[in-house]
């Protein structure tokens, strides 16, 4: 596909066709995410792509923080909103967990691994496929972390694919000359 194309393309898919995705898929994905740039070519992350099982934990332990966290009067748009993510990420073929394992106050470490995470949600549109970058996953990223055998780095984000079941429709995006100045 054309990169313009691509681009325009990507949606934050939140419903999935129930059908697996083969390995070397995943692998092409992540391949791309590896040759994003990186400051100081540290190269920061590390992608965790857990099983069925595993995710459905996942999204349970969200669930289960968001009831505690509901306990001591968290707002309505909180809870709405983890309680989504869990269920897409129930539902979602693939997961993906994304570490940064170096300094965890790095901004330089935290805007590598956004390129990284980007080059895969445009791979993943390139090959026909549908992804949602979830950001949900910090309120219990301790939880996760220690779940999959990595407490010793920092979870940052999430990544679902999978083959979208309905179509997205593309959201309002400012004009050009709203987000750009010349001096």
């Amino acid at each position: 596909m054309e990169f313009k194309k691509v681009v325009e393309d990507r949606r934050s898919i939140r419903n999935y066709k129930d059908i697996e995705i083969e390995y070397n898929i995943v692998e092409e994905i992540i391949e791309c995410a590896r040759l994003a740039p990186s400051a100081k070519n540290r190269q920061p992350w590390l992608y965790v792509i857990v099983d069925k099982e595993t995710k459905n934990k996942i999204a349970d332990i969200m669930l289960d923080e968001q009831i505690e966290y509901d306990s001591k009067g968290t707002n309505n748009i909180f809870r709405r909103s983890v309680k989504k993510s869990a269920d897409i990420i129930k539902e979602a073929p693939v997961f993906i967990l994304v570490f940064n394992t170096c300094d965890k106050n790095s901004v330089s470490n935290i805007l590598s691994i956004g390129a990284a995470i980007e080059h895969i949600l445009l791979k993943a549109t390139d090959m026909g496929l549908g992804s949602l970058w979830i950001r949900d996953i910090v309120f219990t990223k301790d939880k996760i972390a220690k779940l999959v055998e990595h407490k010793n780095f920092d979870l940052v984000s999430a990544i679902t694919i999978g083959y979208a079941s309905n179509e997205v429709k593309a959201r309002p995006r400012k004009e050009l000359k709203e987000i750009i100045e010349w001096k």
